[in-house]
């Protein structure tokens, strides 16, 4: 047989509160009537409230007896006197105008003075460019930041794709500038047609190609372009997709290419390398062509060999246009 506390047990974890929630209407009625049966007087009740009423209170560990410490306070005089000779005497018709001033020409004239501690440093420098009051509500006046001017997008490129491609094929004389920057809608097929074109074209001498998703195919056919192409002298690669190995085989071709004299690659989707790099640089010490190189080199060796044969390349050009 179990004990009676073992048998208390198991209404230990008992959720009052839940029972109390699930009961009806008539059974929450039941229940008070239950308790009132229990404790018809609520002698429970009427303990508590007399064992409270007849406990002391605890006493302060300082009691509070009303007494006054330390000295009172006594308001400093706000009007003090100036010593005599820290006094200023102005003209009388001086001593008007800054009597008479408002706070937005008290503002401007300590600009003027370069209290510049007074004001923010908007305010002071408005005070001192502008000829007329620039601070119109005081020296206390909120500081509001400068008004956004929308800066609005570029245009689209206007470039007809399709008709540069039919006028590149064509040799046409009045083409001298391609530009298909930005235009990411190009199909891969259509830039490498242009590269092929570009090949036996004499007439065109800037190519740009600057954020068109060009990849690894379009580089290679570029690099066959440049190994062919006498007359472009300028090309513009930057932005794009192109990786290492896209890159090294354009470098490599610029040692069949005497004519252009503007590269730029930068900007590419990855990290092209410090073989790449190196190339560059080669390049550059070889090709007395290139006088323009656009790439921000990662290694201070390459940069420094490439800053070195881009003026050793400047400074030759310069002597064969005083021949």
């Amino acid at each position: 047989m179990t004990s009676y506390r073992q048998e208390l047990e198991k209404y230990r974890d008992i959720d009052e509160d839940k029972i109390l929630q699930e009961l009806s209407a008539e059974e929450l009625a039941q229940l008070d009537l239950e308790l009132l049966e229990m404790d018809p007087e609520n002698v429970l009740l009427q303990h508590l409230e007399k064992q409270a009423l007849e406990a002391g209170e605890r006493d302060d560990l300082v009691p509070f007896t009303g007494e006054k410490r330390g000295k009172p306070f006594v308001p400093k005089n706000p009007t003090r006197e100036i010593p005599r000779e820290e006094q200023i005497t102005l003209e009388p018709e001086l001593e008007e105008a800054l009597a008479n001033a408002t706070e937005a020409e008290m503002c401007d004239i300590a600009a003027i003075l370069g209290m510049y501690t007074l004001m923010s440093n908007k305010q002071y420098y408005d005070a001192i460019c502008s000829g007329t009051i620039s601070n119109t509500e005081g020296i206390n006046s909120v500081v509001k930041p400068d008004k956004y001017k929308p800066v609005p997008d570029e245009p689209p490129n206007p470039t007809n794709v399709e008709e540069t491609l039919r006028q590149i094929q064509a040799n046409d004389g009045t083409l001298e500038d391609v530009n298909l920057n930005n235009i990411k809608d190009i199909p891969i097929s259509t830039l490498k047609a242009i590269c092929e074109a570009m090949k036996t074209n004499t007439h065109v001498k800037k190519l740009s190609l600057v954020a068109t998703r060009s990849n690894d195919p379009v580089a290679s056919a570029v690099a066959e372009m440049l190994m062919e192409n006498k007359t472009l002298q300028s090309l513009n690669i930057e932005s794009n997709f192109i990786t290492s190995t896209g890159m090294m085989s354009i470098i490599k071709a610029m040692y069949h290419n005497s004519t252009l004299s503007e590269l730029k690659v930068d900007n590419q989707c990855q990290r092209l390398g410090d073989t790449v790099e190196m190339e560059m640089a080669t390049m550059l010490e070889q090709c007395a062509s290139v006088i323009r190189f656009g790439y921000h080199f990662t290694q201070q060796g390459p940069r420094a060999r490439a800053a070195s044969a881009i003026t050793k390349n400047n400074e030759l050009r310069r002597k064969q246009k005083k021949i």
